[in-house]
C-alpha cells in the first residue's frame, strides 16, 4: 500500500516552493504573456538537452503524453490570460484551490484510491483556505481574472490525474515529465504571442526563461515522482500549499497585501496539510 512518507512530504513541499516562485516571476514582469512564453521556451530547451540521457517512457504511457501536451497548452494559455488581468494573491489561489478536491474525487471514484476521513478533511481544508484567500478585496478590474483562474483549476485537476497515470505507466517519471514540454511548446507560443511583434529575447530574458523553466520542470517532475510512490490525492493537495509560499513571495517581491483574511486562509491551508500528513 502506498503511503505518504516524511521524505515524500518534504519533496512535495519543495515542489510547491518552486511552483510559487516561477508564478510570482511571471506576474512581476509587465508583459505576462511574453514572460509565460519565455518560461515555456526555457523549459523546452532544458528538456531537449536532458532527454537524450534518460530512458524513454514506456510505450504504454504515450497516449497519456499526447493528452498531457494538449492539457498543458490550455494550462499555459490560461496562466497568461489570468495574470494579465489579476494579481497572484487573487488568481493563483483560485487556479490551485479547486484542483485538489476535483483530483481527490476522481482519484477515489475513478481510480479506486482510498482516503481516511482525516485525509478528506485535509483536502477540503486546503481548498477552503485557498478559496477564502481569493475572496479578499482586490484592485479594480481584477475580477476579470476569475473565469480564467477557475477554468485553469479544471485543467490542473485533469492533467494531474492524466500525468499521474502516465508517469506510473512510463516506468521513467522524469523522462515522462520532460517530454510534456516539447509537445506543448509550439501551440502555447502561437497563442501567447499571437498579438505581439516577435522579437528575440535579450540575455536577461533568456536567463529568466531558463530559470523559470527549470523551476517549472523540477517542480512538476518532483510532484509526478511523488505520485508514483504515494497516493495521488494527498500529493496533489499538499502541492497546493504553494499558496503559502505564493502569498509570501507576492508580499515580499510584488507588494501585494492579502490582508487579515488572506493570512487566516494561509493558516487553514497549513492545518489542512498537517491533516493530510497525519491522516
Amino acid at each position: 500500500m502506498m503511503t505518504l512518507s516524511p521524505f515524500v512530504l518534504l519533496a512535495v513541499l519543495g515542489s510547491a516552493v518552486l511552483h510559487a516562485g516561477w508564478n510570482v516571476g511571471v506576474r512581476r514582469q509587465t508583459d505576462r504573456r511574453r514572460e509565460t512564453a519565455l518560461i515555456i521556451v526555457g523549459a523546452a530547451v532544458i528538456c531537449v538537452a536532458v532527454l537524450p540521457f534518460l530512458t524513454p517512457p514506456a510505450r504504454e504511457s504515450w497516449p497519456y503524453l499526447a493528452m498531457s501536451g494538449v492539457l498543458h497548452v490550455l494550462y499555459f494559455i490560461l496562466i497568461g490570460e489570468a495574470y494579465s488581468r489579476g494579481g497572484v494573491s487573487l488568481a493563483y489561489p483560485l487556479m490551485r484551490g479547486a484542483a485538489p478536491v476535483l483530483t481527490a474525487m476522481f482519484a477515489v471514484g475513478w481510480l479506486g484510491e482510498t482516503m481516511s476521513p482525516w485525509a478528506w478533511a485535509g483536502v477540503i481544508g486546503i481548498s477552503c483556505g485557498v478559496i477564502l484567500m481569493a475572496r479578499r478585496s482586490g484592485a479594480p478590474g481584477e475580477t476579470a481574472a476569475i473565469p480564467f483562474a477557475l477554468a485553469n483549476a479544471v485543467v490542473i485537476a485533469a492533467y494531474t490525474l492524466n500525468d499521474a497515470l502516465g508517469a506510473r505507466a512510463s516506468l521513467s517519471p522524469v523522462a515522462y515529465t520532460l517530454w510534456v514540454e516539447p509537445l506543448s511548446v509550439i501551440p502555447s507560443l502561437m497563442w501567447l504571442l499571437r498579438k505581439q511583434v516577435i522579437r528575440l529575447p535579450s540575455r536577461q530574458e533568456w536567463l529568466r526563461g531558463l530559470g523559470g523553466g527549470g523551476c517549472s520542470m523540477a517542480a512538476y517532475a518532483t510532484a509526478l515522482w511523488a505520485m508514483t510512490v504515494a497516493p495521488i490525492a494527498p500529493v496533489a493537495a499538499i502541492r497546493e500549499t504553494a499558496m503559502l509560499f505564493g502569498v509570501g513571495f507576492a508580499y515580499l517581491f510584488l507588494g501585494e497585501r492579502p490582508g487579515a483574511r488572506g493570512w487566516a486562509a494561509a493558516g487553514v491551508i497549513a492545518a489542512g496539510a498537517a491533516l493530510l500528513r497525519f491522516g
